[in-house]
Order: C-alpha cells, then sequence, then structure tokens
C-alpha cells in the first residue's frame, strides 16, 4: 500500500541550526533515502521551500481566492514528504520513526486512496 509521509518540523528552530548540525541532518536525510531505495519502496520524496512562499488557494461563490503563507499558523510547519510502497501499517511506521526530524518534529502517515475499478481491494 502507497503511504504519503508528512514531515513536519519547526522553521524556526531549523533556522538556528549551525552548519554542521545542519550538514548531519542533511546527511541522515541521505541515508534514510538510500535505506529506502535499496529497499524497493521509494517512489518520490523532497524538500519543500518555508512556508513564506506558500500560497493558500480557496473558491468561494466560485470565486478564486489566493493568499500569501499557508493556511494556519502552527508550531510546525509541513518540511516534506516521502511516498513509499510499504507492506503494511506496521512496516509505514517503523520507517516514519527513522526519518531524522521525527526526533524534534513529527511525520504525519497517511495511506494513499487509490482510485480506479480495484483501489477499495488495494
Amino acid at each position: 500500500m502507497k503511504y504519503l509521509f508528512l514531515i513536519c518540523a519547526s522553521e524556526a528552530e531549523d533556522a538556528k541550526m549551525s552548519p554542521e548540525d545542519r550538514g548531519a541532518l542533511y546527511a541522515a536525510y541521505g541515508a534514510f533515502t538510500q535505506e529506502v531505495k535499496d529497499r524497493g519502496v521509494y517512489l518520490g520524496g523532497n524538500p519543500l521551500h518555508p512556508t513564506s512562499t506558500a500560497t493558500t488557494v480557496r473558491v468561494r461563490n466560485g470565486k478564486t481566492l489566493s493568499t500569501d503563507g499557508p493556511f494556519a499558523e502552527t508550531k510546525e510547519q509541513m518540511g516534506g514528504y516521502y511516498l513509499l510502497n510499504c507492506a503494511n501499517l506496521d512496516e509505514a511506521i517503523e520507517l516514519a520513526a527513522k526519518i531524522p526530524s521525527a526526533k524534534t518534529g513529527s511525520i504525519e502517515v497517511r495511506p494513499i486512496m487509490e482510485m480506479g475499478t480495484n483501489a477499495a481491494h488495494s
């Protein structure tokens, strides 16, 4: 089953990292990405630009409204994602715990609802 791993962390705390700590974090992400590729479960993943670059879009009464920034102010912001094909939720949780930002932020694991004729049986 495909799972989306939403990586949430504090942009403010990340900005305070030393260059050495940032390098170590990037190396840890590189190692994790290589592990999921080696296991054959990697389908994709990328970091996101900061929330200062976000645009939120809403349609109300047929009119498109866009505003700068994220939808809501939170302590943690979505900083990236992985899309992995896991055998089950147990494997997804095991892998989520290995994502480096799980140590300081949180990883939301969401199963992908696949649309199609056999989606309900996947």
